[in-house]
């Protein structure tokens, strides 16, 4: 089973089965080949969560220990609902203080007070506090229950220490090393830890050059520490630079991904969902996109305005074939730009970047979007002629006996025809090579510009780029087709 995809449909079956049979053994033999997160997955679809009470009044709670805190939040509530608060007690006994903490934030205030009653009063306060911690900071996402060992201890004291109280603890592959003051002061992974030598002390095997995080630090930012250096779990202090806490790596994951679907959402003009999709209603869903479109609709008053101009321009209302190109423009400029914030967001997400390293991100950019935008422009004017020459746009304008000239019918080849194709072809791939150009900037500019305010430039920059662009295009067209049209005689 260990290199299978789980059929969670097949296996929802085969539990409800071995439920009806009341057959114990065979659902323990379920949880020691199968992932608890699986059968998780199965027990959720269970139309009567009675039926999930079952194991977990039979199943002892090695089996059933991992399988709470991996239900779905509103099978949690209907389960605990379920329970007398002895059997509620058994099951919360075995809970990490920041999962539990986790559960209690989904759940209502009745059974929130129902849970916390029935944990003892000292992890009552622990996990108060853990509650009480600013979102979305290391201090909300920590967990308490983690092995700490005195500097003075050798190699052969800490791991009989480890065997004795270790399986009680979150994690023990990071180990961390305090002083007789608890001041930490150094690290040790398990596998340093097991080949030591045995009379050998901690402060001599330790490792000096750790790294931690306040209580009050953003998960993100946990999440990047993490990563740049490479670790399984990061120490979390308080104020006072003692240890409270630390965060393994299991919630870096989640973290990661809640960051990147925020950050996916926000790109896309949508508040994230707290939930799965399946999970989230019809209502909440329209919840979520109907602020986003209204924003955007607010905004469009702004391109709005300028088209109404150029409507109301002569040189568009004497050359209608100019107005053909305007979504083209739009759609460039925005393409161009969305490719840019796309790079800016993630490097400012991860850290490749910050708003100080400004001047040579902007000069790199400045630079790419020079020859982007330059050969962009190049065969925007060999397609445009294209265009034109094949009829795919038609000039008005140049009608002969009632035909638009095309390659096709041989009118085209006039010097007239040539000179008017030259000139809209030219307006057009100038305004685009100007619309690309100063799209690429923008884009690093409101990203860069958004985060040196400390707000999330996921979010803000992107609706701002797609109007700013629009506008820039359009007008930017206005002026360019103003000029061309006097140039080569195009009105």
């Amino acid at each position: 089973m260990e290199n299978e995809v789980v059929d969670i449909e097949n296996l929802t079956e085969k539990l409800l089965g071995l439920i009806s049979n009341k057959d114990v053994k065979g659902i323990r033999q379920i949880f020691e080949v199968i992932p608890t997160i699986d059968i998780a997955d199965a027990c959720n679809q269970f139309e009567d969560i009675s039926k999930l009470v079952f194991i977990f009044k039979t199943v002892k709670s090695e089996y059933t220990a991992d399988l709470f805190t991996e239900l779905d939040p509103d099978v949690k509530q209907e389960l605990i609902n379920m329970m007398s608060d002895a059997e509620l007690a058994e099951i919360l006994d075995s809970q990490f203080n920041d999962d539990l903490a986790d559960d209690i934030e989904e759940m209502p205030a009745n059974l929130v007070s129902r849970v916390l009653r029935n944990v003892p009063k000292e992890r009552r306060a622990v996990i108060n506090k853990l509650l009480n911690y600013q979102e979305n900071t290391a201090g909300s996402i920590m967990t308490t229950e983690f092995l700490t060992l005195l500097d003075s201890l050798t190699a052969d004291e800490a791991i009989a220490r480890i065997r004795s109280i270790g399986k009680e603890k979150e994690t023990i592959f990071t180990l961390f090393i305090i002083d007789k003051n608890r001041n930490l002061v150094g690290t040790v992974d398990l596998d340093d830890l097991i080949f030591a030598k045995g009379e050998e002390k901690l402060s001599k095997i330790m490792n000096r050059d750790f790294v931690t995080v306040n209580v009050n630090t953003d998960q993100e930012e946990v999440a990047n520490m993490v990563k740049r250096y490479d670790l399984n779990a990061i120490a979390v202090v308080n104020n006072d630079e003692r240890l409270v806490g630390l965060v393994t790596i299991d919630d870096i994951v989640d973290v990661i991904e809640q960051e990147a679907n925020e950050d996916v959402a926000a790109l896309s003009h949508v508040a994230p969902l707290e939930d799965s999709y399946l999970d989230t209603s019809v209502a909440k869903m329209a919840k979520k996109c109907i602020p986003w479109i209204i924003v955007l609709l607010v905004l469009g008053t702004f391109t709005t305005m300028v088209l109404d101009k150029i409507e109301k321009s002569n040189v568009f209302s004497l050359v209608p074939v100019l107005i053909c190109f305007v979504p083209t423009l739009m759609d460039t400029g925005g393409n161009s730009g969305g490719q840019t914030i796309a790079l800016m967001i993630r490097g400012l997400g991860t850290k490749e970047f910050t708003p100080k390293d400004f001047w040579k991100v902007i000069r790199k950019e400045a630079t790419s979007a020079l020859i982007i935008s330059s050969i962009i422009s190049v065969f925007a004017f060999v397609w445009f002629m294209i265009e034109q020459y094949t009829g795919i746009v038609t000039n008005e304008k140049l009608l002969v006996d009632g035909q638009f000239p095309t390659i096709w019918n041989g009118l085209c080849w006039s010097s007239q025809f040539f000179t008017t194709s030259i000139g809209v072809s030219l307006a057009v791939s100038v305004t685009l090579l100007i619309a690309a150009f100063m799209a690429k900037i923008i884009a690093v500019l409101l990203p860069l510009g958004v985060a040196a305010l400390k707000k999330d430039p996921a979010v803000i920059a992107q609706p701002l780029l797609t109007t700013i662009i629009d506008v820039v295009s359009l007008l930017s067209y206005l002026g360019i087709a103003t000029v061309f049209a006097s140039a080569f005689n195009l009105a």
